[in-house]
């Protein structure tokens, strides 16, 4: 592995290290405006959210790397503590990305970039109408880290009013494919967050788990079965009853034919993890077998049935 030492590198090399490893970073489209009332839009990467009681986020709008110049977002900032965090979606990401570009502190980047004001109701900067959340903030600290180039100043803000757009909402939650946000890597990389970039991860919230040491042993030694495989039939309290499952070992057994590994090739490209273990249970226990078995259960587990999958292995282990 390489090893890189602040100290001794070159900032723009540890600031691209810090761009792609620290990533998909949210990205804060912040208006703001002057106290003579020129208004500024720029977004920024480093950003997050830290509290919800009060509701705090933080996003650093440091020196430029190039002279170490400080940005109009952070004077005005200092000058008015005020400022609206729009959120960046697919849709405005190429508007988004235009407001970045270096104009002089008069120039407007909502008529370079496109977008439209609307109105804030706390706070007198005004938000993006084209973004469908929006939280209009007050600072409340700014942190400075030093005075070279790229140098980081911390903007602590506390949220004051939340727009939310109701067609990105359900039941109190916001959808990721309906409000289909953009996030940055490194260089002139994005990443959309929606589709199929969005996956469930079943949480042990307030769960006591059986965790991965539990796990018996020709479970953790399939070659099939992949770590998040593993974790995820760890993510339970308990092992299931293996005496119900052990009933399913039928008395009769067949020689695994060809015809019969075509029709499980064919539930397996299928996904069919169901139809493949009912056609499994009847042949004699061999390694190809127990491979289909763990195949079988690697595919019930990325449909997150993990109760299903536990039943495929367990029936595997009373072969």
């Amino acid at each position: 592995m390489l090893k890189y030492y602040p100290e001794k590198t070159e900032v723009p090399f540890i600031h691209q290290l810090l761009l792609g490893g620290v990533a998909p970073r949210p990205i804060a489209l912040v208006s703001t405006i002057s106290k003579t009332g020129v208004v500024n839009l720029s977004p920024f990467s480093f950003f997050n959210t830290f509290s919800a009681n009060p509701p705090i986020i933080a996003f650093s709008p440091a020196r430029r790397g190039r002279d170490a110049t400080l940005k109009d977002t952070y004077l005005n900032l200092i000058e008015t503590k005020q400022c609206v965090i729009n959120a960046v979606t697919y849709s405005m990401v190429e508007q988004v990305s235009l407001a970045s570009a270096e104009y002089a502190p008069e120039v407007d980047e909502f008529s370079k970039s496109g977008l439209t004001k609307v109105e804030s109701e706390f706070v007198i900067p005004p938000g993006v109408l084209e973004s469908p959340f929006r939280l209009e903030c007050e600072l409340i600290q700014m942190i400075n880290f030093g005075e070279g180039g790229a140098a980081g100043n911390l903007a602590i803000c506390e949220v004051k009013l939340i727009y939310v757009d109701e067609d990105v909402i359900e039941n109190g939650k916001i959808i990721p494919d309906k409000i289909d946000l953009v996030a940055r890597m490194s260089g002139d990389f994005y990443c959309r967050a929606s589709g199929d970039s969005i996956f469930e991860v079943v949480k042990p919230v307030g769960k006591k788990c059986i965790g991965y040491d539990q796990l018996p042993g020709y479970i953790k030694e399939s070659k099939i079965l992949s770590a998040n495989d593993l974790a995820k039939l760890a993510n339970v309290e308990k092992l299931p009853q293996f005496n119900k499952i052990a009933n399913e070992v039928l008395n009769e057994k067949l020689p695994l034919e060809l015809k019969d590994i075509l029709i499980l090739n064919r539930f397996q490209r299928q996904g069919n993890y169901k139809k493949m273990f009912e056609k499994l249970k009847v042949f004699y226990p061999n390694e190809t077998l127990n491979s289909y078995l763990d195949s079988a259960a690697s595919l019930a587990l990325k449909n997150n049935d993990i109760d299903y999958a536990w039943r495929i292995l367990l029936f595997r282990g009373g072969l």
